[in-house]
């Protein structure tokens, strides 16, 4: 068997090729890692990852690459040129998005990379749930779509990160975080105003989000975010304006199925604002600051 790549260790990516890397180790496959900044990946090497100078060299080695980049462009940018990976496919190659994408996006591209390799190179789409918390924990939610074949071959390096299942075709994994990250989204405007309301009601809001935690009310949202809210605190975990994105990818998907949407459409178009203001390289929890400000 050839090793296993990963391509992208940001604040979700490192941690879950830590995982990775934890699971081969002893094995026969080693982990080659890619990002923008070497230094990012000084630990992992540190711990028996290899070093790769370019995506192009991770394919050379790898029938499995991950790469977590933030969008489609990113990922496209990894895969094109002559240090990308389709330069370096020499044998056949999963390829695992594990970056959120739209649905049809993750299915053309597989089109795409069957035809321009000669079916050398299959796609999973393999999007992920549970912030950096959950990466660093390896308790991911792992969405996975594509062939039953590709799949098994790739389930036992994704599951390193967390839970991961198999959901469908290609195309189901981006679905699945599409649907989850419309109620993220909710959750966040609603916590968001509710914020707003209680403080200006009087109430202190650390304390009622603490309570609300122990009814109807929480969620993994709360929890995570809570303290951020409360001390408005926005330093980015996972920035607002790429909810812009899945929010789009929702709505597409939407459209594609004949069903209406009652909140998508409004989230959408809130994200999309903040953003436009300057607001959306702050953590998502930065939509209280645009709650709060005076709206046209």
């Amino acid at each position: 068997m050839r090793d296993v790549g990963f391509i992208g260790l940001g604040v979700m990516g490192r941690p879950m090729a830590e995982h990775v890397r934890a699971a081969l180790a002893g094995g026969e496959r080693a982990l080659v890692v890619h990002t923008i900044e070497r230094e990012a990946a000084r630990s992992l090497v540190e711990r028996g990852a290899v070093w790769a100078a370019s995506p192009r060299e991770v394919a050379a080695r790898c029938d499995v690459v991950v790469v977590m980049v933030p969008d489609l462009a990113a990922v496209r940018a990894v895969l094109d040129g002559a240090d990308g990976v389709l330069a370096g496919v020499v044998a056949p190659l999963a390829l695992v998005i594990s970056s959120t994408v739209s649905p049809q996006a993750v299915r053309d591209l597989d089109r795409e990379l069957a035809a321009a390799t000669a079916g050398l190179v299959g796609v999973v789409d393999a999007p992920v749930s549970g912030g950096q918390v959950g990466a660093e924990a390896g308790t991911l939610s792992i969405m996975v779509g594509g062939p039953d074949g590709l799949v098994a071959r790739v389930l036992p390096v994704i599951g390193a990160a967390g839970r991961a299942v198999h959901l469908g075709p290609l195309g189901a994994g981006q679905v699945a975080k599409a649907c989850n990250q419309l109620i993220v989204a909710a959750e966040l405007a609603s916590i968001a105003e509710a914020a707003v309301v209680a403080e200006r009601a009087g109430l202190d809001v650390a304390q009622l989000f603490d309570l609300l935690q122990g009814g109807y009310a929480a969620s993994t949202v709360l929890t995570d975010k809570a303290q951020r809210f409360a001390e408005k605190d926005y330093r980015v975990s996972g920035a607002a304006r790429f909810l812009v994105k899945d929010l789009a990818a929702y709505l597409d998907e939407a459209t594609r199925t004949g069903t209406p949407t009652l909140l998508a459409d409004r989230l959408h178009g809130a994200f999309s604002d903040l953003t436009a203001a300057g607001l959306g390289n702050q953590d998502s929890a930065v939509i209280r600051k645009w709650i709060e400000s005076p709206q046209d």
